[in-house]
């Protein structure tokens, strides 16, 4: 058997697994995504998904847990060219900048009010809740609250939440999870970090 007629025949068993796989998938309703791991581009994904369902013209929120001290190219991107947008920023920097336990779980409880606002909102086709598995980690809200509310939300909204860990309970109410992986990151080589590349 030549080439091409090994890889039309490779091809063929390939397409006929692919249209099984999405004739199977029957249900119309909302996902949710958690992407995660100790690499680089989880909010870069999660924005690219913003953008997706902004071309559909659909309604998005995103809410920033930690991030908001210093300005990053897609807020600058939503607040002038998306003004339709809901953002709401915690705005206190990293943890690891504040020092300040108490200050930070005041100041995630409150922007939890606007995420959980959202997650009842029938009118956002997706939510974005960036870096929130940080919360749960250092239990600054409630694990069973931010559970809850994802399951419960509306039928039809599409969630994804980003950061680092987030916990069993986390990864077991979302739909999917993707990890993504730190093999080589150029700060570590002593490279400042890049405008339009890392913020």
């Amino acid at each position: 058997m030549d080439k091409d007629a090994k890889h039309k025949r490779a091809m063929e068993k390939q397409k006929a697994q692919v249209d099984k796989t999405i004739a199977s998938a029957n249900q119309e309703r909302g996902v949710s995504v958690l992407l995660t791991g100790n690499g680089k581009g989880k909010s870069s994904s999660a924005f690219g998904m913003v953008i997706r369902a902004l071309g559909y013209g659909q309604k998005v929120g995103v809410v920033q847990f930690i991030k908001g001290e210093q300005l990053s190219g897609e807020e600058i991107y939503l607040r002038e060219k998306c003004p339709d947008v809901f953002l709401y920023q915690m705005a206190t920097g990293f943890t690891w900048d504040t020092q300040d336990r108490s200050s930070d779980i005041d100041a995630a409880k409150k922007t939890w009010g606007y995420a959980k606002k959202l997650l009842t909102d029938a009118s956002f086709d997706l939510v974005v809740l960036d870096e929130l598995t940080y919360m749960l980690a250092y239990q600054y809200l409630d694990e069973d609250e931010v559970v809850n509310a994802i399951k419960n939300r509306p039928h039809q909204q599409s969630v994804v939440l980003t950061g680092r860990g987030g916990g069993s309970a986390l990864r077991e109410v979302v739909d999917t999870v993707s990890e993504v992986k730190e093999i080589k990151h150029a700060f570590r080589a002593g490279i400042q970090a890049r405008k339009g590349v890392d913020y």
